[in-house]
């Protein structure tokens, strides 16, 4: 079954298909590594963060990969899979460099050079933002006559709600920090690392940005119905902005204290 699965996922996209299992493999390298490793920035462990973003990133991949499969605009896929893969692939590079370094890679302004890279994350991960909402827009202008409605909308709304939410990536390096009212990681939820003191924005960004999964899946094999697939979304994006509206007013989303 599995086999299957990843022979359509090739056949579909084979550059998003190859790149994913990169970062997914990554993913697994980076955690055996902090099993190792007793490096910590702000009391956690350096190769978390790297394998939170091979993991997120490998997700995305594969996601857009089976999406873009339904675009019949080749030359269109062909620019964005590779587009995608120079700007996530500099940014998981950089980030995993650094911590090989046991240094931060956001927020690291210590120097211009530092500076510097810190932006050209921000860039590539705009980029790479920008260009997915531009297929988002292909899925509202195409005609998809063997997709399902509610599977197409699902894939619409999942798309919006990503770009919306990882742009919110912008309010968290405006405010310096993931964390809002306090500082420090070091007691946050297990691998998650979310703070169980403060506000954390990663978690808005974290849950908007999975609606790229969360919504074509619940419409594909439950709801398979247009109208319930909207509220399901607008009930899903609402769940999203309470959690940044929490973090931003300093309270965290989870405690077990």
């Amino acid at each position: 079954m599995m086999i299957d699965f990843f022979a359509v996922l090739k056949s579909r996209n084979e550059p998003l298909f190859y790149f994913g299992l990169i970062c997914l493999l990554s993913a697994v390298f980076t955690l055996l590594i902090a099993k190792f490793s007793y490096v910590q920035i702000n009391g956690v462990n350096v190769w978390y963060k790297p394998f939170k973003f091979a993991l997120s990133i490998g997700t995305f991949c594969w996601t857009m990969g089976w999406y873009t499969g339904y675009l019949e605009l080749p030359d269109q896929v062909s620019r964005y899979s590779w587009t995608t893969i120079i700007l996530l692939g500099f940014e998981l590079f950089y980030i995993t460099f650094q911590a090989a370094r046991g240094q931060l890679s956001h927020y690291n302004v210590s120097s211009s050079l530092y500076t510097s890279l810190t932006a050209a994350m921000a860039f590539a991960a705009i980029g790479a933002t920008l260009y997915t909402g531009y297929i988002g827009i292909l899925f509202c202008t195409g005609q998809f006559p063997a997709l399902p409605g509610y599977y197409l909308w699902a894939i619409r709304i999942g798309i919006f709600l990503f770009v919306i939410f990882a742009f919110e990536g912008a309010i968290i390096g405006a405010n310096g920090s993931h964390s809002v009212g306090g500082s420090g990681d070091g007691d946050g939820i297990p691998l998650l690392n979310w703070s169980r003191k403060y506000g954390d924005l990663r978690i808005a960004h974290f849950v908007g940005m999975h609606a790229l999964q969360v919504l074509p899946l619940m419409a594909y094999y439950l709801l398979r119905d247009s109208k319930l697939v909207i509220v399901l979304g607008l009930a899903y994006g609402a769940l999203a902005l309470f959690c940044l509206l929490q973090a931003l007013n300093s309270k965290p989303l989870l405690s077990f204290s």
